[in-house]
């Protein structure tokens, strides 16, 4: 089961932080704000993590062999709460990493393979289906990164945020959900009060989402704006 994965690991070089670059444009310039590496690399982690469970459905040509794949990293949570070596994997070992230094508890985790299941039947999603998954994806992912960077804020408030970053990406795609994205990018904007500013980062690329902008520049001044004001 393990070459199943081994395929999606970080090649040349490449670091975890260039891997979720490339691949996740938006969450890795919010995470450009957080000013403690060491915390900014444990957030990487979790989003290369989320990276890791998108591909199961992407990847592979049959539902079955995405369960596998999904089965491959609930099996590496296993290893990470139970105390056992953790299998050499770039994501998995920095993840256990993040969850020793900052007490993670393994829901949100669970969660967030969880809510792959449903990409992995093609039938297109819901509004109700859209909106759980976005918030068992991009909702529990801004949770756990706001734990990191500041476990005495409103998490759930995070949660909000990172649902409507995740459903506004789909939405950009499925334009039949951009009510209920424009719905939950207002309940993002009320919840966004209630974040601390040390874990603004864990939320602040909704703000890339609610009008989306192709230059990079752009997009790095609107995020500025937005962790400077503490709103999108």
């Amino acid at each position: 089961m393990a070459g199943l994965v081994r395929s999606t690991m970080p090649t040349g070089g490449e670091t975890l932080d260039e891997l979720v670059r490339k691949t996740d444009p938006d969450r890795w310039l919010s995470s450009r704000f957080i000013s403690d590496l060491a915390a900014r690399a444990d957030v990487i982690a979790l989003y290369a993590f989320d990276h890791e469970l998108s591909r199961a459905p992407k990847v592979t040509t049959n539902a079955l062999m995405g369960e596998i794949r999904l089965t491959w990293w609930r099996e590496a949570l296993d290893e990470m709460f139970e105390g056992r070596p953790v299998r050499r994997h770039p994501t998995a070992e920095a993840l256990a990493a993040a969850i020793s230094r900052h007490g993670l508890v393994r829901d949100p985790l669970e969660a967030m393979i969880d809510a792959r299941y449903r990409e992995l039947d093609r039938a297109p999603l819901s509004e109700a289906d859209a909106l759980a998954w976005s918030t068992g994806t991009g909702g529990q992912a801004a949770e756990l990164a706001a734990r990191i960077l500041d476990p005495a804020t409103d998490l759930q408030a995070a949660g909000v945020a990172g649902a409507a970053w995740a459903l506004g990406r789909r939405a950009a795609k499925e334009p039949e959900l951009r009510p209920a994205f424009e719905t939950m990018l207002q309940d993002a904007r009320a919840a966004a009060q209630r974040l601390s500013a040390a874990a603004f980062p864990a939320a602040a690329h909704v703000a890339l989402v609610a009008a989306p902008l192709k230059s990079e520049f752009a997009r790095r001044l609107r995020l500025t704006a937005a962790v400077a004001q503490g709103r999108f």
